[in-house]
């Protein structure tokens, strides 16, 4: 039987929203309660950069919203490309702003964080990635998070080679971080997702908007079919990635809620099934085959 797929909220969807008192959202701090409460979702992927200028205070404090309103913070999204062949005075830099992220994550009792690799195809580059990141995930292992690779142009948009590059990391505490929209700009968004979804932990449903109740630039079905098929049970973040001014910011989010719990719940047991199981329980192998 298929398990149900938990559906989320990339925090960055509300960016628009948040300081503007009447939209429900005066800060940051009310977004896990607006999330659970008015979006029925039940978990957020926060982008870095929205907590900017954060200190211990401040992260206190989103927890304890996060905590009330039942709403967790499963992902922090570091946007920024890291150069992980880097073996500079910056690459010291590099690793310290992670270990700030791992602290952070783990204030928050979040258990994992999304990075991008800066690395052109080049076999030296991948070498030096894989060392690179091997090397942070040691050094986040004492706050217990796990280290997702997000695809990006360059070593790692090509789903096979990030795939080669999670085995030669190796451990328990690398995966990736797939999108629809990375996954359909390869060409074969189908191939992608189901080589891409069995490492991930999380994988972002990027809504581009809806139009006559479909959705712009790419079947949602499609996409959720290619992990459904390949076994994926963790989240699925709701990801509005194509704002303007003119964009109903709850009204997309909520089509996209529907559309995706539509594709994601189990299948219902028909009533000719529970009436064939009675049996069977009933009367063993002879009530199913008096039934039948």
């Amino acid at each position: 039987m298929q398990n149900e797929i938990l559906l989320t909220l990339s925090a960055g969807s509300l960016r628009s929203l948040v300081g503007k008192p009447e939209s429900g959202l005066p800060d940051i701090f009310a977004i896990p309660a607006f999330t659970e409460r008015q979006l029925r979702l039940r978990g957020l992927n926060i982008p870095t950069d929205m907590m900017k200028g954060f200190g211990i205070q401040q992260l206190d404090k989103l927890r304890d919203s996060a905590d009330r309103a039942g709403c967790p913070v499963l992902l922090l999204i570091e946007e920024k490309p890291i150069d992980f062949t880097d073996r500079t005075a910056t690459w010291a830099e590099t690793r310290q702003r992670l270990k700030v992220l791992g602290n952070a994550a783990a204030k928050l009792q979040c258990p994992a964080l999304a990075v991008r690799c800066e690395a052109p195809q080049t076999d030296q580059a991948f070498e030096l990635t894989a060392k690179g990141v091997k090397l942070v995930v040691q050094e986040l292992d004492r706050f217990e998070l796990n280290l997702l690779i997000t695809p990006h142009e360059g070593l790692t948009e090509d789903p096979v080679k990030l795939t080669e590059l999670i085995k030669k990391i190796g451990g328990f505490r690398i995966g990736s971080y797939p999108s629809f929209a990375a996954a359909t700009k390869t060409g074969d968004a189908d191939k992608s997702l189901r080589r891409l979804a069995p490492y991930a932990q999380a994988i972002s449903a990027s809504i581009q908007g809806f139009r006559a109740g479909k959705h712009i630039g790419f079947g949602l079905e499609k996409c959720v079919e290619s992990i459904i098929a390949v076994g994926y049970t963790n989240t699925l973040a709701v990801d509005l990635v194509n704002v303007g001014p003119k964009t109903n910011v709850v009204k997309d989010i909520e089509t996209a809620r529907e559309m995706l719990g539509a594709l994601t719940s189990p299948p219902e047991i028909e009533v000719e099934d529970f009436k064939a199981l009675e049996a069977l329980l009933e009367g063993g192998d002879e009530g199913a085959e008096a039934h039948e």
